[in-house]
């Protein structure tokens, strides 16, 4: 018996022992293989494992920027009158009316007006507000609600197709206004709050992170001068937000909300908005002169990490890579060169085309810009004076005399409006009130083409071509204009400017 306990005991000491002996290697060892992780010669920094030395993540307060955004965000329906002539099948035939009523069966169609939503924000104590241009397009009445549910008539001032920005108007006093931030110096990751009217749901606040900046999302399309350097962030934007603000931590309106990415219509996590820096000098355009005062370089970029496939020689993958030059181009009058890569306007950095047309859309014609250019690996520098499109420096005059005189709104025709019709210019009167227009028989929805010989790509071009005869003498007062309308209908007007 004695052996038998003797041998027991001495197994329980040796494992005890071989245990503890077991436990303590173990423990060195995860202490060696965090030492050597956490090594600041490979990471400069120390890494310990999930769990060691965690610290509580920083709380951020969002009920000041809340309060500030809620009070300058407004309600905007717009409402579009639908024409009864411009309406296809306007008769529909009822058969109980024909077999027991005593009309002849066919009943007229009343035409229902459209009526959309969306959101807008306060920028001036004296009414002005931005919102975005597919919010108020082809509109015939814009109502504006405010945050304390008082109501107003907008009028449109001018709107930008190109970013998708409007200004509009209310007559009002002691308004509630957001202040500008400065949407540059927003960093990836930092807290920023959605503020907007979803669903018809006014003063809703969500709140995400900035997911990345200056962010493309159109494909295809030709049309130049359209502007993408969104800011991308997670926060949810659902329809009725477009218009609406986006704001940081401070309170600062930073973008306006334009468009979300979803396969339903409804958010899906992805959310984008126009930089303060682009829509705050678009809506100061439009205010000032009527119309935006768009700087051009003159040139057709792309990303260089893409044009790096097809030109071996590149050396910079974060810029604008310039493929090519248009007429007038003051790119190429500076001295630059097909090949080169654009890398930072005036010391800001550019890591893409959509980050170069951000910054060249905060000048106007006339201004200058220094340009950091990498040509094949050698570092040069440019200074170039901007041009509009047209090759000039000049500032585009305000056309509020002309357009009074016409009595209309007119828009350049999207590129899906010119697949349609199956047309490469022209413009669309989607506005009409009292004047030559409406005198001349001219009615909404209709395509000009050609004035006076002259083809029209811009609503510019027209108001150019008004000025120019006014300023005639009088035996030349007079528009002869050249269209057709949606059906396909071709049609001619003529416009006396003398009476």
């Amino acid at each position: 018996m004695w052996k038998k306990g003797l041998a027991v005991a001495l197994v329980a000491a040796i494992s005890f022992v071989s245990a503890l002996g077991a436990v303590t290697y173990m423990a060195h060892r995860n202490a060696d293989v965090r030492a050597m992780v956490g090594d600041n010669d490979v990471f400069k920094q120390p890494v310990h494992l999930t769990g060691y030395e965690a610290a509580p993540a920083e709380r951020t307060d969002f009920t000041y920027a809340a309060d500030m955004a809620v009070h300058a965000v407004v309600h905007i329906k717009a409402t579009t009158k639908v024409d009864s002539r411009m309406q296809r099948g306007g008769d529909i035939f009822d058969p109980f009316e024909f077999f027991f009523g005593n009309g002849g069966g066919f009943q007229q169609r009343t035409p229902q007006p459209r009526v959309g939503s969306g959101s807008g924000v306060i920028i001036s104590t004296d009414g002005y507000i931005v919102t975005n241009n597919h919010v108020v397009e082809n509109s015939d009445e814009l109502e504006v609600t405010l945050n304390d549910n008082r109501k107003f008539s907008a009028k449109i001032i001018g709107t930008d197709p190109s970013t998708d920005i409007a200004l509009i108007k209310i007559e009002a006093k002691d308004l509630k206004t957001l202040p500008f931030g400065d949407s540059e110096q927003l960093k990836v990751g930092e807290w920023v709050l959605a503020v907007g009217n979803p669903f018809n749901l006014n003063s809703t606040v969500t709140a995400g992170i900035v997911s990345a900046k200056g962010r493309g999302i159109m494909s295809g399309g030709s049309d130049r001068n359209k502007i993408e350097s969104f800011i991308q962030t997670d926060a949810a934007v659902n329809p009725g937000n477009s218009g609406g603000a986006l704001v940081n931590t401070r309170g600062e309106l930073v973008g306006i909300n334009t468009a979300i990415y979803s396969e339903t219509g409804n958010f899906a996590g992805y959310s984008f908005a126009v930089p303060i820096s682009i829509a705050g000098k678009v809506v100061s355009d439009l205010k000032q002169y009527g119309a935006v005062q768009r700087a051009v370089l003159g040139i057709s970029i792309q990303n260089a990490e893409a044009a790096a496939s097809n030109d071996k020689k590149v050396k910079e993958l974060e810029g604008a890579y310039v493929a090519e030059f248009g007429q007038h181009s003051s790119a190429k009058t500076a001295g630059l060169e097909v090949g080169d890569v654009i890398t930072a306007v005036n010391g800001v950095r550019v890591r893409s085309g959509n980050a170069l047309q951000e910054q060249i859309g905060k000048f106007r014609p006339g201004d200058k810009v220094k340009l950091d250019v990498d040509r094949y690996g050698s570092k040069k520098t440019f200074t170039v004076e901007l041009r509009n499109s047209q090759g000039s420096t000049a500032v585009v005059k305000k056309n509020g005399d002309a357009s009074e005189v016409l009595g209309a709104a007119f828009r350049a025709l999207s590129d899906e409006q010119k697949r349609e019709y199956g047309v490469s210019y022209g413009i669309e009167v989607n506005g009409i009130s009292r004047g030559k227009v409406q005198e001349a028989g001219i009615r909404k929805g209709f395509i000009i083409m050609v004035v006076n010989d002259q083809r029209i790509t811009s609503p510019e071009d027209l108001f150019q071509i008004v000025e120019r005869v006014q300023k005639g003498s009088s035996e030349e007062q007079g528009l002869f204009i050249k269209g057709f309308y949606p059906n396909g209908r071709t049609q001619f007007y003529a416009i006396n400017l003398a009476e």
